[in-house]
């Protein structure tokens, strides 16, 4: 059975946590104030640049005034070096071009937005398996609202999503779309606080399960 397949990107395909604590930091130090580690950071990630932005700025007491410059500074520096420290994950790349020569259509649905997710899909060379883009700047909302999620997801053919957040988790349920769960990202809760309808730490194991939950849903109740 084929099927449209979304994806997340940050702490799903990709580590990206190194290049974005550096671009935060970067703006913190811009604006006198001390760097966050690694690990604060990371816990940051998962609703939007913007956020990410806020509550770095929380933590180092900066006027809230100021989140819309210190935003821009933050993307600046982040378009800069988009790359520089980010890595694949092991064996996604094999796992999306197993999926692709399935027939399954692949999209991406992430909070970062579009652009820089593109340069990033295009740095490791996934520009091409992707169908359609849906980064958090291209619409008026983003995760958990699932309009986002709809847009990356055919509306006449079954669809899956996967990701690694409690964000995920939300906009596959409020979407209707089964989700399976990367359990190597940047999620903040147990893996039994999400819900979801499968999970996985190895990419390698990805197509099969894609597989079994595409059979799973079409199973008569």
């Amino acid at each position: 059975m084929r099927a449209t397949i979304a994806f997340d990107l940050d702490g799903t395909l990709i580590d990206s946590a190194p290049d974005l604590a550096h671009a935060v930091n970067m703006m913190l130090t811009e604006a006198g104030a001390e760097p966050l580690s690694l690990v604060e950071v990371t816990s940051f990630i998962g609703n939007g640049l913007p956020r990410l932005v806020e509550l770095a700025m929380g933590a180092r007491g900066l006027d809230m005034a100021r989140h819309h410059d210190l935003a821009a500074r933050v993307l600046s520096h982040y378009t800069q070096a988009n790359s520089a420290y980010t890595v694949l994950y092991p064996q996604a790349h094999s796992a999306l071009l197993a999926l692709k020569e399935a027939g399954h259509r692949l999209t991406l649905c992430t909070n970062k937005p579009e652009a820089p997710a593109r340069e990033i899909l295009t740095h490791f060379g996934l520009d091409g398996l992707f169908d359609t883009v849906i980064g958090g700047d291209t619409l008026p909302t983003r995760k958990p609202d699932p309009a986002m999620l709809l847009a990356a997801l055919m509306p006449d053919g079954p669809g899956i999503y996967i990701g690694d957040s409690e964000v995920d988790a939300e906009v596959a349920q409020r979407a209707g779309v089964p989700f399976l769960l990367y359990t190597e990202g940047y999620r903040k809760s147990p893996v039994e606080a999400l819900p979801h309808t499968a999970r996985f730490e190895d990419f390698s194991t990805l197509p099969e399960l894609v597989a079994r939950a595409l059979a799973r849903n079409a199973a008569p109740a």
